[in-house]
């Protein structure tokens, strides 16, 4: 598979999972009402529950539809964190049209994927949220990385060619 294609395709991947992000970052009171109702009727009830994923998400659930009730103000807090995600997937639309131009978008992006993985440990644990919640948010940034790394190595394989 030749540079461009390889970046391209990591590239729509990024892209696809930021405006997946950004699209579902509206509608989490609902989202959340649905994910814990299908739970409820799992089959996977009995495992949710062991290891306090239910309890989680329902006390989760609670906040956010008291939150809502009271103050659905605070929800705009969330649809600018989903325009962000939205916006975010437009600047690699760059380096999916000219990578080498681009490359500092990748580099951008490496430095995000990076950044998650405090910020989730920090402010998780003084926001009180359970260790292994702020594991799976730190693996957004893991993953992340690994797609834009190809980028990188591809990109740089490209530069090292036109020399």
């Amino acid at each position: 598979m030749n540079h461009v294609r390889r970046i391209r395709i990591c590239l729509a991947i990024i892209i696809a999972g930021l405006l997946v992000s950004g699209v579902t970052a509206f509608p989490l009171e609902s989202e959340l009402h649905w994910l814990v109702s299908a739970l409820h009727k799992s089959i996977l009830l009995g495992l949710v529950q062991s290891i306090h994923l239910l309890p989680w998400l329902e006390r989760v659930e609670a906040a956010l539809s008291a939150t809502n009730d009271r103050y659905s103000f605070l929800a705009y807090g969330t649809d600018w964190l989903a325009f962000a995600h939205l916006v975010i997937a437009i600047a690699f639309i760059g380096p999916y049209i000219d990578p080498v131009r681009n490359k500092w978008i990748i580099t951008f992006g490496l430095i995000a994927c990076a950044s998650v993985i405090p910020l989730a440990l920090i402010a998780g644990q003084v926001r009180g949220i359970p260790l292994p919640w702020r594991l799976v948010d730190c693996s957004f940034g893991v993953f992340g990385s690994i797609p834009l790394w190809i980028c990188l190595k591809s990109i740089q394989a490209i530069e090292q060619s036109q020399r």
